[in-house]
């Protein structure tokens, strides 16, 4: 596989470059990805706007991206707004490939993912039919036969594609136990208010049932909410959202609200990936730290200035192989 999605979990483009560069090194496919957060739909939405993804896209470019992908992680990309960012980016950068990945968390899938190929679109994520919706891609067949006869026909047979569906709906009543469908049978469109990303839905759930907040699920995605915010309004992907989620059960655990974390900060014990979050070494927010919440968790810790990885010692592979 030559193509890499190189992302961040903050969109630090420190830590994108060094994978940008690594890639490029060795001859592949770079595939750069701006995680979308926030709603550039929305005017009351105003930390991450149209004029931050489109000078992120300005940088990745410049920084030798061969592919532009929006990764869109926890389905918070609107219809609306999926026109505004790709025309947007491909105004900017006519010739460059737009790759576009999403989640049906909200069930507005198919419908942000047809205007993101109206607006200019190149590729776009979907999943075959029996394995589509909720927390992964939009179904395939949808796609297809949305632009069926049209200039983005995809060409595909819609009876093809359902006879592989057909495959793995049978493939997929072996994985039932694991599936979040134990408790999430619908598209839920409050994600647009709790951002959970697709990916960390399932995990999430679980996590909850095993620390006995089964029944508070409801809870915990309110308190993700408060938590993002206590953080300053973050991107949201793996490990940024662990901080999140875990921030969000240690508050319901322990019946505190957003207040409470404030007012207590210095006496409590944060979990350790919000500590080490707050200490730099995932990278630098944009916008920053919230103060004076992150020097209140700290209480003196050390403190990571740059790219964290800049200061480790470098891995003896060959040590390593020995070992």
């Amino acid at each position: 596989m030559d193509i890499f999605r190189v992302f961040d979990s903050l969109n630090y483009l420190p830590n994108l470059m060094l994978g940008i560069d690594a890639v490029g090194k060795a001859g592949g496919v770079v595939e750069a990805a701006i995680s979308y957060s926030g709603d550039i739909s929305d005017p009351s939405r105003t930390k991450y706007t149209l004029k931050y993804y489109t000078d992120l896209a300005d940088e990745l470019v410049k920084g030798g991206t061969h592919v532009l992908c929006i990764k869109d992680m926890a389905g918070l990309l609107k219809p609306r707004a999926a026109t505004m960012l790709i025309d947007a980016i491909r105004q900017r950068h006519p010739h460059v490939p737009i790759h576009v990945h999403t989640h049906d968390t909200s069930g507005a899938g198919v419908a942000s993912m047809l205007a993101a190929a109206q607006a200019g679109a190149d590729v776009v994520d979907v999943a075959v039919d029996s394995m589509s919706g909720m927390t992964s891609q939009p179904s395939m067949g949808a796609m297809v036969a949305s632009l069926q006869g049209s200039e983005l026909d995809t060409g595909l047979s819609l009876d093809k594609v359902s006879a592989y569906s057909a495959y793995w709906e049978q493939a997929r009543t072996l994985y039932a136990p694991f599936e979040c469908a134990v408790t999430m049978k619908s598209g839920n469109a409050d994600v647009y208010l709790n951002e959970i990303p697709g990916g960390q839905y399932t995990n999430l759930q679980f996590q909850a049932y095993s620390l006995g907040l089964g029944d508070q699920f409801e809870e915990v995605k309110k308190a993700y909410r408060e938590a993002n915010f206590l953080l300053g309004d973050i991107i949201k992907v793996t490990p940024s959202s662990k901080t999140v989620g875990d921030l969000a059960q240690f508050m319901v655990q322990n019946k505190l609200s957003a207040a409470d974390v404030t007012a207590k900060a210095e006496e409590l014990s944060f979990p350790k990936s919000v500590v080490e979050y707050m200490q730099g070494y995932l990278g630098i927010p944009y916008g920053g730290f919230p103060e004076p919440l992150r020097t209140k968790i700290l209480k003196g810790l050390p403190r990571v200035e740059g790219r964290p990885g800049a200061t480790m010692p470098s891995l003896d592979l060959d040590q390593l192989k020995a070992d």
